[in-house]
C-alpha cells in the first residue's frame, strides 16, 4: 500500500503544473503560512520535543534580561503612561511570560503596558493564551492593527527568519531568479528565471505541465514572465563567480520600514532578535528544519520550518529612510553579557546547586560563539534621540 501524498505538496506539484514554476518567496508563504496546510496553521512544533528550540526556550534567563533591557528604556522614554507592549511572532508565549516576571521589579511599569501580541497562527495563539493565563493580552494579526497614539516598545525574536527572501544566482548570462517547478521525474525542483521582461513565448506555454530542472531550464525559464515585484538583484556582487547566490528580503525590509514609520511617529524602541548577517555577503541561508535536524527545502512542504537569515543591513537601511535611528547591530552574546546574564547565573547556580551544571550548559548556549552567542544578532530600531541602553551610539 503506497503513503498518500501530503496535502500541500500535492497542491503545489498541481498548481505549478498548470501555471509554471512559483517563486521562493511564494514557495516559502505557502509552506508556513497555507490557511489549511502550512506549518504555522497546523503543527508548529516548539522545544526540545518539537522541531527547533528558541533562546526562550533555553533558559529563562533570556527572556528576564530582555525585560530589564525594555524597563530601562520606558524609563528613558519618561515611563509613559500608557504605552504599548508588543512581541511579534511570540511563539509559544514563554518569552513575554519571562518579560512580566522580571517586570513584577517596577510595578510602574507592568501597569502602563497595554499588552499585545501579533501573532498569525491560531495554534500558538492557543499556546500563548494557556501560557500568559492571567495576563491582560490582546491579540493582532498584523502589526498595523495594533493600536496608533502611544509610544511602542516591541520586541521580536527569530521573526526576521520567517520573512521569505529571493534568491539571485549568477550564471554566464548574467542574473537568473531561483524559482520552484517540477522536475523530469515530477518533483519539486529548483531551476532558474532570465530577469528581465521578455514577451511570453511558446517555451512559457510548453512550462504548464513540461519538466523542469536546473540544467534543462534555460530554454523555458527564459521566457516566463517577470514575478509582480522589482527584477532587479541586490546591487552588489558584480564581481562574484558564476553559481553564487545573492538573497534580498523584500519583507524583512518592509517590516523595517513600518517599525521605523510607527517609532517616528508615536516614539519608543523595537528589540529585533535574530541569526543573521551584519553585513551583506553572498549566500545560500534556505533551510528546513524537522525534528532539530536540517532537510531539503524542498522535501516536505507544511511539515517542516523553512526560515532564511534575517538581512539586518536592509532591515535597519529601511529603518533609517522611515525616520527612525538604527544603530549597527551587536552579537546576541554581546547584549546579554552587558545586560548581566553571568551574575544572574551565577545567582541561580547558588540558589540551586543541584543544577549548576544545567545552568552552565544554558548561558554558554547563549553566548558562547560556537552557540547562539555569534550567530545571533540584536538590533534597536528607535525614535531619534532616544538612546536605548546598549545603542547609545549611532554610526
Amino acid at each position: 500500500m503506497s503513503l498518500r501524498e501530503p496535502a500541500l505538496l500535492g497542491r503545489l506539484k498541481a498548481q505549478i503544473a498548470q501555471d509554471g514554476p512559483i517563486s521562493v518567496p511564494e514557495y516559502f508563504t505557502r509552506c508556513l503560512h497555507d490557511p489549511r496546510d502550512g506549518y504555522y496553521a497546523n503543527r508548529p512544533a516548539l522545544g526540545s520535543d518539537g522541531d527547533f528550540v528558541t533562546a526562550p526556550g533555553v533558559s529563562q534567563m533570556f527572556g528576564e534580561l530582555v525585560g530589564l533591557w525594555l524597563m530601562e528604556t520606558w524609563d528613558r522614554l519618561g515611563r509613559p503612561a500608557p504605552f504599548r507592549l508588543v512581541e511579534m511572532g511570540p511563539g509559544d508565549g514563554t518569552l513575554m511570560s519571562d518579560i512580566l516576571r522580571a517586570a513584577r521589579l517596577l510595578p510602574a511599569f507592568l501597569e502602563a503596558a497595554d499588552l499585545w501580541l501579533v501573532e498569525v497562527s491560531p495554534v500558538l495563539r492557543a499556546a500563548q493564551e494557556k501560557t500568559l493565563a492571567g495576563a491582560s493580552v490582546q491579540w493582532a494579526g498584523r502589526l498595523e492593527e495594533v493600536p496608533a497614539g502611544a509610544p511602542l516598545l516591541l520586541v521580536a525574536n527569530e521573526l526576521l527568519d520567517c520573512l521569505p527572501a529571493r534568491q539571485f544566482v549568477k550564471t554566464q548570462d548574467g542574473w537568473a531568479e531561483r524559482v520552484v517547478g517540477l522536475g523530469e521525474d515530477g518533483e519539486l525542483a529548483f531551476g532558474l528565471r532570465k530577469l528581465g521582461p521578455p514577451p511570453l513565448g511558446e517555451a512559457a506555454r510548453r512550462a504548464g505541465g513540461g519538466a523542469f530542472s536546473a540544467a534543462a531550464a534555460a530554454d523555458v525559464l527564459r521566457s516566463l514572465p517577470p514575478p509582480s515585484t522589482s527584477s532587479t538583484p541586490p546591487p552588489q556582487g558584480e564581481d562574484l563567480a558564476v553559481g553564487a547566490i545573492l538573497e534580498s528580503s523584500p519583507a524583512q525590509a518592509a517590516l523595517g520600514s513600518e517599525l521605523g514609520h510607527r517609532l517616528a511617529r508615536d516614539g519608543g524602541a523595537a528589540l529585533l532578535i535574530d541569526y543573521g548577517r551584519a553585513t551583506s555577503e553572498p549566500g545560500d541561508t534556505l533551510q528546513a528544519i524537522r525534528a532539530h535536524r536540517k532537510e531539503g527545502p524542498l522535501d516536505n512542504p507544511g511539515q517542516a520550518d523553512l526560515t532564511v537569515w534575517a538581512d539586518f543591513p536592509s532591515v535597519l537601511e529601511a529603518a533609517r529612510r522611515a525616520g527612525a535611528s538604527a544603530p549597527p547591530v551587536i552579537t546576541q552574546g554581546d547584549f546579554l553579557r552587558a545586560l548581566g546574564i553571568e551574575a544572574r547565573a551565577q545567582a541561580l547556580a547558588a540558589a540551586r546547586p543541584d543544577r549548576a551544571e544545567v545552568v552552565a550548559r544554558q548561558l554558554d548556549r547563549l553566548t558562547g560563539a560556537a552557540q547562539m552567542g555569534d550567530l545571533f544578532k540584536v538590533a534597536c530600531l528607535s525614535a531619534p534621540g532616544l538612546n536605548p541602553p546598549l545603542f547609545e551610539d549611532e554610526a
